[in-house]
């Protein structure tokens, strides 16, 4: 899944690139930020999430989200087999604002959750209801995500706030992005018990009586 953990050579201050070329450097190991239905993203490959926690001066405790096109390499990438109960509700939230935080293990939630113990490992998988993102991801295949903001600023909302905060982080183009809604995802949480939890309300909130066991 990742080429590399170093990121190449900087594009230039605040270059926005096409799809094409910004999976390019993704894939080569570089950070990018991309805009979603809810707020744009700081992302790269698992593998090179150091970098996202770095640029935004954050923890590495702090968890991040994989965000993803389709739902079969997000789950794959949780390394355990699905419980029907999570591709139900996948089914009928994704696209969306929509955060499932899954048990999961091996290389990606140890990339995306350094120093946690196994049995505690949990994955947050999201695919956003944003067109353009959904053609990067397509290009790349998932990826460690944050909001696109230094640890304890506002989130960026735009592609120019976004490019005043990181000038060294490539963009999508076109520009100007879609509006975001400006509300994070909602995040739900599966327990030990089987049932899921709400651990932040958000833009969306599914009816969730109709996922039970």
């Amino acid at each position: 899944m990742v080429r590399s953990s170093q990121p190449p050579a900087k594009p230039g201050l605040a270059q926005a690139l096409s799809v094409a070329p910004l999976a390019e450097w993704i894939l080569a190991g570089g950070p990018a930020i991309f805009p979603t239905d809810t707020l744009p993203a700081l992302a790269a490959l698992p593998a090179a999430a150091g970098q996202i926690w770095a640029l935004k001066a954050r923890p590495s405790s702090k968890p991040l989200i994989l965000m993803g096109a389709e739902p079969e390499t997000l789950f794959a990438a949780l390394e355990l087999p699905p419980h029907p109960q999570w591709l139900a509700l996948a089914e009928r939230c994704w696209p969306g604002a929509l955060t499932l935080v899954l048990p999961a293990r091996g290389a990606v939630v140890g990339a995306l959750q350094p120093g946690v113990e196994a049995a505690d490992a949990r994955l947050g998988l999201r695919i956003p209801a944003c067109e353009r993102a959904r053609e990067l991801l397509s290009r790349t295949g998932p990826l460690a995500t944050t909001s696109a903001n230094r640890s304890g600023d506002l989130p960026c909302l735009t592609a120019a706030e976004a490019a005043a905060m990181f000038p060294q982080v490539p963009r999508l183009a076109p520009l100007p992005w879609p509006q975001p809604s400006g509300q994070g995802s909602t995040v739900l949480a599966w327990s030990q018990a089987g049932a899921w939890q709400v651990l932040r309300s958000g833009a969306v909130m599914p009816d969730l009586d109709l996922f039970h066991n």
